[in-house]
């Protein structure tokens, strides 16, 4: 049957609109009691009370499936605008050196941090990579992300990152999450351009970008953009090429140290500029008067027992901040919704109805897919989570639990607890 009806859901719980919310709009959510959502096809055809949505369907004469949702709660399909899901290889023996203080680009110096696994990725198969992303996808989804963005950058030579953005499009086809490619050759400077790092920008320049634009492998390119992996110089050359070839940017910006790679974001028009622990007052504005996303990683910082982004003043200034996993191998090895939103709340303090705004609607935005997703309205992809919750604060109240009951994507019910 192509239409369905959720019904009598004790909350439905939504931000409205086809881009970013901004400053004091991302606390505003739609809220509806006893409420109920059409669904008809792939698309939301209404939301609204039980009694309206009922009372449209017998005016239209429509026939629909009802799904009961009493005692459950709505909200939009969780986006992860920043992951770095597929790569070969764990790090487990860095933790303990990483929590002790030793710095990132000292790992990195001594052979682990990003080139360990670097070095993992290039020896595994296409084969080996599917299988390792079709689990972690699935796992997402239980989570109820039902959007993913990932990052190549764990190859550093064409022929592995063109098979890892390769191997996210055939997981986008076959598997109900919905995965946004971007390409991340700038992510470190490979052992074979240890002293020559410009030759690696011209290498990615001249070589991998072409052929990632050619073959339509990627929507977006990104830049580590920080002190001792590339210069702000270095990743203007990049991302200037990348427009050239009609790819979105995005910019790792301002994490260990302010170098102003968020003004630099601005100043490209890029996407969104994530990391922001170290930004700088300055960035701040700019990010409040520019159409980039603030990307904001909670998970890592705690991970790495850092100082957390500003997300109040960020908020405060006018800026869209958006919320992300950055689940990678080194610095961040989670991709817990339950702790990303609570770590946004408890230690970040943003509101609840804030944080469900940056996973959602403003999270779709920074992979220029708010106009489609990230909501729960009329003409917007029909991506809803079931809540086993009577409130969406409940995502952060129950601290650390993931209360998801049921995902749909693009209408289809396609996990249940």
């Amino acid at each position: 049957m192509e239409n369905k009806i959720i019904r009598h859901l004790s909350q439905v719980a939504t931000p409205r609109g086809t881009t970013a919310r901004r400053g004091r709009a991302m606390n505003q959510l739609e809220i509806y009691g006893d409420a109920a959502i059409w669904i008809h096809g792939d698309s939301i055809m209404g939301v609204g009370s039980d009694a309206d949505i009922s009372r449209q369907l017998q005016l239209r004469h429509v026939q629909a499936e009802e799904i009961d949702g009493r005692g459950l709660c709505a909200v939009p399909g969780f986006v992860d605008p920043h992951t770095h899901f597929l790569f070969a290889g764990t790090r487990a023996r860095e933790f303990d050196d990483r929590l002790a203080g030793v710095p990132y680009l000292t790992l990195l110096q001594r052979g682990g941090g990003i080139v360990s696994t670097m070095q993992a990725t290039r020896q595994a198969s296409e084969e080996e990579l599917y299988a390792l992303g079709v689990h972690t996808l699935r796992e997402m989804l239980a989570l109820g992300v039902t959007t993913v963005e990932g990052k190549s950058g764990y190859g550093l030579d064409c022929a592995t990152e063109l098979r890892l953005l390769r191997v996210m499009q055939q997981l986008d086809h076959d598997l109900p999450v919905s995965v946004v490619n971007t390409y991340l050759g700038a992510h470190a400077v490979p052992p074979e351009y240890k002293d020559h790092p410009d030759d690696y920008v011209d290498f990615i320049i001249g070589r991998v970008l072409p052929q990632v634009a050619a073959e339509h492998l990627a929507e977006f390119v990104d830049v580590f953009c920080e002190t001792g992996v590339f210069t702000n110089a270095q990743s203007e050359r990049i991302l200037q090429a990348a427009r050239q070839h009609g790819l979105a940017l995005k910019l790792h910006a301002d994490e260990m140290s302010s170098t102003g790679g968020a003004g630099l974001a601005c100043r490209m028009g890029a996407v969104s500029a994530d990391h922001l622990l170290s930004i700088s007052d300055v960035d701040i504005e700019a990010l409040a008067n520019s159409e980039t996303v603030a990307v904001l990683l909670p998970a890592t910082a705690f991970c790495m027992r850092k100082n957390y982004a500003p997300a109040r003043r960020m908020i405060e200034a006018g800026a869209a901040v958006a919320l992300a996993s950055d689940y990678n191998p080194g610095s961040c090895y989670t991709y817990s919704v339950p702790l990303i939103l609570g770590l946004a709340v408890i230690a970040m303090k943003m509101t609840t109805a804030e944080a469900l705004t940056a996973m959602t609607l403003n999270a779709a935005a920074a992979v220029h897919q708010a106009d489609q997703i990230g909501s729960l309205e009329p003409g917007k992809k029909a991506d809803v989570v079931l809540l086993d919750a009577e409130d969406y604060r409940f995502l952060v109240y129950q601290t650390g639990i993931n209360l998801v009951s049921s995902v749909y994507v693009d209408g289809h019910l396609v996990y249940e607890k």
